[in-house]
């Protein structure tokens, strides 16, 4: 497999090395789609990661889904009492929510630690810098198959009110997804280089978490602070995913939003990609 640096490429024809240059979006491109080919591998490191963590567990990852349940459950009991909001109604919004924000955010988190993490790999292997961001987005989605358990316990006990808009959430998952990934991919090429950021991504998802209509509904801040429902992307992309499954249909502009983001977003993160590629071994 070629080794791509930012700008030129070094291939053997007949024992002459030839030196091709490529721009920047193309060293990416190429980054991703050999990534991609390679999903056998990234696949099965994210499942044996899975299997150590949770090596002699009797139920492994379920642990985490148990964890979860637990936690949304009690949220739902006090915070639905203070917002003064049933349970049938507060509890499906609350677990959607919460799974959906885990997932997404174990993906930004653990993308910012991806190269920093395979460091040995990267050093010594050949191979595409994008399957380390790919196994962590796999792991992680792993674990929200784990968790989803949660939401369809909670809907069978509650009901869906309407199964029309059910398959509006696999438009908004998907985005929640691309979203998630272009933000690892950054995050994780920058962290590469400035080793103080993976701290601070963590911290603005904290801040992120109490300030996206998760715990709450994004009604209950319209009238006295729409800015921040307005002005947050992640409400979007949380409430794209969490709408369906309450039976309603989201806004075009919910979509419009998301879409512009996964769009610009992952040009953003090729370019970065491509600008560094070659650099990414010296700094980490």
């Amino acid at each position: 497999m070629p080794i791509f640096d930012e700008h030129v490429e070094k291939v053997q024809h007949n024992n002459i090395t030839i030196v091709q240059k490529r721009n920047i979006l193309t060293v990416a491109i190429l980054d991703l789609i050999n990534s991609l080919k390679s999903w056998r591998l990234w696949s099965l490191l994210g499942w044996i990661e899975i299997r150590q963590r949770y090596a002699r567990s009797k139920i492994g990852p379920f642990w985490l889904t148990i964890s979860m349940g637990v936690m949304v459950a009690t949220i739902g009991v006090v915070y639905g009492g203070l917002f003064g909001e049933s349970l049938s109604g507060y509890l499906p919004s609350l677990s959607i929510g919460m799974v959906s924000w885990y997932f997404f955010a174990g993906i930004i988190n653990e993308g910012s630690l991806s190269f920093i993490a395979s460091a040995q790999y990267i050093r010594q292997v050949p191979t595409p810098r994008l399957i380390y961001t790919l196994q962590s987005s796999w792991r992680n989605g792993v674990i929200f198959a784990h968790n989803f358990i949660i939401i369809i316990i909670v809907l069978s006990i509650f009901g869906v009110s309407n199964w029309l808009t059910v398959p509006y959430f696999f438009l908004g998952f998907g985005l929640l997804i691309l979203n998630a990934i272009w933000m690892a991919i950054v995050s994780g090429v920058l962290s590469a280089r400035f080793r103080d950021l993976p701290q601070i991504v963590s911290s603005v998802m904290l801040v992120a978490f109490y300030i996206t209509p998760i715990m709450f509904r994004g009604k209950m801040l319209s009238e006295k602070h729409p800015w921040l429902i307005k002005y947050n992307p992640f409400a979007y992309l949380i409430e794209g995913v969490r709408e369906p499954l309450m039976g309603q249909i989201p806004d075009l502009h919910i979509w419009l939003v998301s879409g512009i983001m996964a769009a610009s977003g992952w040009i953003l993160a090729l370019l970065l990609l491509g600008r560094y590629h070659s650099r990414i071994p010296y700094w980490i």
